[in-house]
């Protein structure tokens, strides 16, 4: 089983220096491959002569000698990173890679294993061309190291995803079900086997913040471009949504692992945030709960600790269908929050739903 893992880094100003350069020219050695592929496909459009061979990391170093000191492998993974873009290009399930923006895109590269190059000694993690460390290993693993991935966020912080090839986690039985309806009201509904219902509250943290959000949007707004108060500004906004997204981490981790760790068989519905963002007014309440990314976490901890997830079908009308004669009503108003079937049984909206996808399990 692979795993990742992810501390802080604490590097020196030096070492700071050098990751930044490292991650400059993952992105660099990107972009003109990506560059030369896109360049490869006019020509195969005009007919311009044979079709030649893409450009390798390797080709661009005599024309480009800055990128001799950065760690091949992260140039060589870069590579990979656009190869593994375009094949999900050719199959449908992505657009057409895109540029990679120092602004704009995640900045990190990744690195492997090779004889030791990557290993943890007395508080310190060894990168290749890097040297040792200081980082804060808040959580032990046991297992060979892979591969190491350094990222770098907006307010300057950087971190290590280690990925680790480990034994499968020792197997821990739990015999209970639970149906998982997720929604705005509350983040989310859970009734479990016994038909206990229990109702999760919406953290609502962007909506928390938002007051300290606009107030250092608009104070960014007003410094000048290119100074140093601009500079300090968008520091500080950008620690503000740090936090939230921090918050909503720990918040959606949290939940998820406690579900995982009660339940053998979980069933979640599953909702297309993607289009209903399209609804204006809800786009941001929507964009803030972060759906999911919670279905995504349930769905690898339930394979890492041998739990059965159960996605509900995206037309299966949990909501429609009365839980008690199982009769499908008409669609329901969203804000219609209880309805009496015609059999005459009284239902909370989002407890009669995961009720309904309660028994998806069975």
């Amino acid at each position: 089983m692979l795993k990742g893992y992810t501390y802080r880094l604490h590097p020196t100003p030096a070492q700071a220096e050098f990751l930044l350069r490292t991650i400059g020219c993952a992105r660099f050695i990107y972009n003109k491959l990506l560059e030369d592929r896109i360049a490869i496909r006019e020509e195969a459009k005009e007919g311009s002569g044979p079709r030649r061979k893409p450009a390798t990391p390797a080709s661009y170093k005599p024309l480009f000698p800055f990128l001799a000191e950065a760690d091949s492998l992260a140039l060589a993974n870069a590579k990979l990173n656009l190869d593994a873009a375009f094949a999900k290009f050719f199959a449908g399930t992505a657009g057409f890679p895109a540029f990679k923006s120092r602004r704009r895109s995640r900045a990190s590269y990744t690195t492997n294993n090779q004889r030791g190059t990557i290993r943890i000694e007395a508080g310190k993690v060894r990168l290749p061309k890097v040297g040792f460390v200081r980082f804060r290993q808040h959580r032990p693993f046991e297992g060979v190291i892979r591969s190491a991935t350094v990222s770098m966020t907006r307010t300057g912080k950087f971190f290590v995803s280690i990925l680790v090839e480990q034994d499968d986690a020792p197997w821990i039985p739990a015999k209970n079900k639970v149906g998982i309806d997720l929604g705005l009201e509350h983040f989310a509904v859970m009734t479990n086997d016994a038909m206990v219902s229990e109702k999760i509250g919406n953290p609502r943290l962007l909506r928390k913040s938002e007051a300290k959000i606009k107030k250092a949007q608009r104070a960014l707004s007003r410094k000048k471009m290119g100074s140093k108060n601009r500079e300090k500004a968008k520091l500080f906004l950008a620690k503000k949504h740090e936090k939230i997204a921090n918050q909503r981490k720990d918040f959606l981790h949290k939940l998820s692992r406690r579900i995982v760790d009660e339940n053998q068989v979980i069933v979640v519905e599953t909702l297309k945030s993607k289009h209903m963002m399209q609804n204006h007014k809800l786009a941001k309440s929507i964009g803030d709960v972060s759906w999911y990314e919670f279905v995504r976490q349930l769905e690898y901890k339930s394979r890492f600790y041998g739990r059965t997830l159960i996605k509900a079908d995206p037309w299966y009308a949990s909501t429609q269908i009365c839980s008690t004669c199982g009769i499908k009503g008409e669609k329901k108003a969203m804000d219609v929050r209880e309805w009496t079937c015609a059999c005459g049984a009284h239902h909370d909206r989002d407890i009669n739903a995961s009720i309904n996808l309660l028994r998806l399990a069975d």
